[in-house]
């Protein structure tokens, strides 16, 4: 017997199917719905379609060593993919609901609203977009204060991330209530405002775009930025968070270094927010001074790089880049 509740998943699309997988492999039973009309014969294909791409990403991960191909099934057995008619039934005990169906608005609150008239007013529901912001789909809920987004990255079932933003009427005991059921299933959940883009979207687009200028320009080629990126920018940054990569060099280094691109590429896109040049006029520049962004006092410094740069080691490691010293006679 288990007391995990019951997930429900609107729509039978790509992240409908990775947080079926998600929590599926983290023991909870998940419904699928699909949320759109179909005939008997467009059901089927649509549910083999489904079960054979959960059957697809098990096996990798049981390739990579996660889990046994018998408990791949195992997994698989607590999904079941349930026709648009059904949408009563299968909501009825649904303990969380997360609504997955394409970015449209007027798609997203007729489905929102029909859904939460079939489930108790005390169940989480949570739409997964990133691009419409949770109040202007909160009206459309029934007890809205049991609402919130939760976006997911792809592929859901992997990576850790997951960004939770409340609206102005979510109660907060809803907000806690989404983050522990994520960290029970192993994710890492960050709560954040609102806002367009959330965290992740948000400074994505700037560096993806950045990237593609890049090419645009003839500063290096595709192969090379992309190198780039994985052995330098996204090496540092899987250890260390931007804003703590800030503290660790010191934020009066990134206040000169965005003076100085901004007037050689002649662009304010590289301009230092206010917060830096706050932070450097109020002495906290970093690990330096004890805080920055963060704060280090009472922090064992050298036990705090040190954990950092061994986590760097093995990424050195995990891209087969370690290599012993060259000693003399070698």
């Amino acid at each position: 017997m288990t007391s995990r509740p019951i997930i429900a998943c609107l729509g039978a699309g790509r992240m409908g199917r990775g947080i079926a997988v998600a929590f599926a492999y983290a023991g909870h039973a998940v419904t699928m719905i699909d949320v759109k009309a179909r005939s008997a014969e467009q059901f089927a294909t649509l549910q083999a379609e489904a079960l054979g791409e959960f059957g697809k990403s098990l096996a990798s991960l049981a390739r990579f060593g996660l889990l046994t191909d018998k408990d791949a099934k195992a997994v698989i057995a607590r999904i079941s993919v349930t026709p648009s008619q059904n949408i009563a039934t299968a909501l009825a005990s649904a303990g969380v609901v997360f609504e997955g169906v394409p970015e449209v608005v007027d798609l997203k609150r007729e489905v929102l609203a029909a859904a939460s008239k079939h489930v108790g007013p005390g169940v989480i529901v949570a739409s997964t977009t990133s691009t419409i912001l949770v109040d202007d789909l909160a009206d459309a809920v029934e007890h809205p204060q049991r609402f919130l987004n939760v976006h997911w990255l792809n592929p859901a079932y992997l990576i850790p991330l997951v960004e939770i933003s409340p609206g102005a009427v979510t109660d907060p005991d809803v907000v806690a209530g989404a983050k522990a059921l994520l960290e029970g299933i192993g994710k890492v959940p960050v709560v954040c405002a609102a806002t367009p883009g959330f965290i992740v979207p948000r400074i994505q687009a700037l560096a993806m775009n950045e990237a593609a200028r890049m090419v645009e320009e003839g500063v290096a080629s595709a192969e090379d930025i992309d190198k780039a990126i994985r052995y330098g920018f996204g090496f540092r940054y899987a250890v260390l968070g931007l804003l703590e990569f800030i503290d660790w060099g010191g934020g009066d280094i990134l206040y000169y270094a965005s003076r100085y691109l901004e007037g050689a590429l002649h662009s304010d896109r590289y301009r230092a927010p206010e917060v830096i040049s706050r932070n450097m006029h109020e002495g906290r520049i970093g690990m330096r001074t004890g805080a920055g962004f963060l704060d280090y006092s009472g922090l064992d410094l050298d036990a705090y790089r040190e954990q950092r740069l061994a986590a760097m080691v093995g990424l050195l490691r995990h891209f087969g880049l370690a290599r012993p010293p060259v000693l003399d006679g070698e």
